[in-house]
């Protein structure tokens, strides 16, 4: 009886061992949460490579994971600038239309550096080889930038979404989640989950306008995407075929509001991991 039981953990390992996964960040605060997550897959056996622009703010290397570098036509003095730009627009007051400008530009300037890099990977034969050969089980990525669904879609592998949330709620369309005008309030209006029927007219018209911003931001990636894939795709297509959306929010902070099942809320990872003082 007990070579049985041995006999059948052991046949049992293969299932228990760690995976082989593909990481693929966004930089900036997006990578530092993602960091934490990445030190407790290592320890739970899992084999990690994370790839990321030469060229970057926080993504350096750790015992926690393998690093893989690619070439990008910025200095990191323009880096540092632009994120130093977009994080200034967020905290500065003004009305709505002024911010959605304010947002628009930042986000228009920010989209061109990010879609360099993403098509300076893609383009990198060697490093893509490399991700081919290495038989990864699925990609980690932020979806803010689709550049990990394209490789999740090119390496036929499972794509799990890190995010606090995407711009226009994409996230919200690519799994056909509801999000009623009623009582879901949309990024920048200062709604609450209780509107009266003006304020729901706003809510209403500020989502069709939303769309109009994402379709110019992610446009390109989508002609990256088809010409990488040799096939057309939407980025709403790479989108949608993401397996688990972890979601860095929780309804203790945010308004309720309706989920799918592979939408998962796991706010505390935000939270600063040190002891306070008294």
């Amino acid at each position: 009886q007990a070579t049985t039981t041995l006999v059948l953990l052991l046949s049992m390992l293969h299932v228990a061992a760690g995976g082989k996964l593909l990481v693929v960040p966004v930089d900036g605060s997006h990578w530092l949460s993602m960091r934490e997550v990445l030190d407790s897959l290592k320890l739970k056996g899992h084999e990690i490579v994370v790839v990321a622009p030469e060229v970057n703010l926080y993504i350096k290397p750790t015992k926690s994971f393998v690093m893989k570098t690619y070439p990008v036509p910025f200095t990191q003095e323009e880096l540092e600038q632009m994120f130093w730009r977009t994080t200034q627009n967020v905290f500065e007051e003004g009305s709505l239309l002024e911010r959605i400008l304010k947002t628009y530009e930042g986000a228009k300037n920010a989209s061109v550096m990010f879609l360099s890099a993403c098509s300076h990977l893609l383009q990198n034969n060697e490093l893509v080889r490399y991700l081919e050969e290495y038989k990864f089980e699925a990609v980690f990525t932020d979806p803010m930038l689709p550049c990990g669904q394209i490789l999740a879609e090119h390496l036929s592998v499972p794509s799990i979404a890190f995010l606090q949330q995407m711009p226009c709620s994409l996230e919200l369309k690519a799994t056909q989640c509801p999000s009623p005008p009623s009582y879901v309030p949309r990024t920048f209006t200062d709604l609450t989950d209780r509107m009266d029927f003006l304020q729901r007219v706003k809510n209403l018209v500020f989502g069709f306008s939303n769309y109009f911003l994402c379709n110019f931001l992610y446009q390109p990636y989508a002609k990256l995407a088809s010409e990488f894939l040799h096939r057309e795709v939407t980025v709403m297509d790479l989108l949608s075929q993401t397996s688990i959306w972890l979601t860095k929010q929780d309804f203790s902070l945010h308004y309720p509001r309706p989920l799918m099942p592979n939408m998962v809320f796991i706010g505390g990872v935000n939270c600063a991991q040190k002891k306070l003082s008294q």
